[in-house]
């Protein structure tokens, strides 16, 4: 893949610098779980102002644009956390921003984006993803910031990696929540780039596990996407150009199950006492099973926007709807 596909070491390092004043550091602890296959280590993106690692590609994009551009307001298409990183950066500008979202998006989320003076404009799955593929959305004249295919927000999500590196320095693995790919795509890319060994593996959830599939295929597969708790990943398939990039950077798409993720998520809430949301908890998932190997792993929290009344039930196991 060509470099122009890929944010540089030093768009990297000018998105910490732009990114500063929006974003936090988020601290890197140690699960406290003896007992798991690997020296596991918790990356707290959940710690961000609006919950989410998404604050960081959010306002990098958003920094490069001009003051008349930014005048007309942003557009996103999101199913929370990029509205609200989106929405947040807006706010901070005093300009508009609108958010296609599709029909499933849970209503805490919603409700988040709105505090922050966001309009939401819910549409179904078909629409909202086509409003990913168009940048565009009808009757909206504002400039699209595209949640996971844009140099810039994978710049700015690739700061997440100085952080680990700076912090331990002797990572063997780093286990990141795959959605759209911006997430993984920037981390790993930081990686490479600061010539770290660490093995690099993408997690999704065997409910919407698009990248899995479309890597043992060499090419973009769909999958039946089912909805579940965990919203913050997952689609029917991968775009082309962010399974190009992951062909180059990751060195793998591991898998949990439903059961697995509320599991890690009960964990995370028994022993370290973080909130995360069921994206945030894909990881470690992975991770406890045994897929991303021993030594010292790094699981990425991503978020922790999850609605309180579904984490009591599966804190407390009283979950007995669907599965999802």
């Amino acid at each position: 893949m060509e470099n122009d596909h890929l944010p540089s070491l030093a768009d990297i390092h000018s998105a910490r610098q732009l990114i500063a004043s929006s974003a936090i550091r988020t601290p890197l602890v140690r699960l406290n779980v003896r007992e798991a296959p690997a020296e596991i280590y918790l990356k707290l993106e959940n710690l961000q102002p609006i919950g989410s690692f998404k604050i960081r590609g959010a306002t990098n994009a958003m920094g490069h644009l001009t003051p008349e551009t930014l005048s007309r307001g942003v557009l996103t298409a999101s199913a929370g956390n990029m509205a609200q990183g989106v929405a947040w950066r807006a706010r901070e500008l005093g300009i508009p921003c609108t958010v296609v979202a599709p029909e499933t998006a849970p209503d805490t989320k919603i409700k988040a984006v709105e505090r922050l003076g966001g309009r939401v404009i819910k549409v179904p799955f078909e629409e909202w993803w086509r409003a990913f593929e168009t940048r565009t959305f009808p009757g909206v004249e504002a400039t699209f910031i595209h949640a996971f295919d844009d140099l810039n927000v994978m710049a700015g999500n690739g700061t997440i990696a100085l952080e680990i590196v700076e912090d331990l320095p002797e990572v063997d693995a780093v286990v990141i929540p795959w959605g759209g790919g911006g997430l993984t795509c920037g981390i790993a890319a930081a990686m490479r780039a600061t010539n770290s060994k660490a093995r690099i593996y993408a997690a999704e959830v065997a409910t919407a596990a698009p990248l899995a599939a479309s890597l043992a295929a060499g090419t973009p597969h769909a999958v039946d996407y089912q909805p579940s708790f965990v919203d913050g990943i997952g689609s029917k398939v991968v775009f082309p150009q962010m399974l190009e990039r992951a062909q180059h950077l990751i060195d793998g798409a591991l898998v949990a199950e439903l059961d697995e993720v509320k599991s890690a998520l009960r964990l995370m809430a028994e022993r370290n006492r973080i909130i995360a949301e069921g994206a945030g908890a894909c990881a470690l998932a992975c991770t406890l099973a045994g897929k991303a190997g021993g030594c010292r792993v790094v699981c990425i929290v991503s978020g922790g926007n999850i609605d309180f009344a579904r984490l009591c039930e599966i804190i407390t196991h009283t979950d007995n709807s669907r599965a999802g």
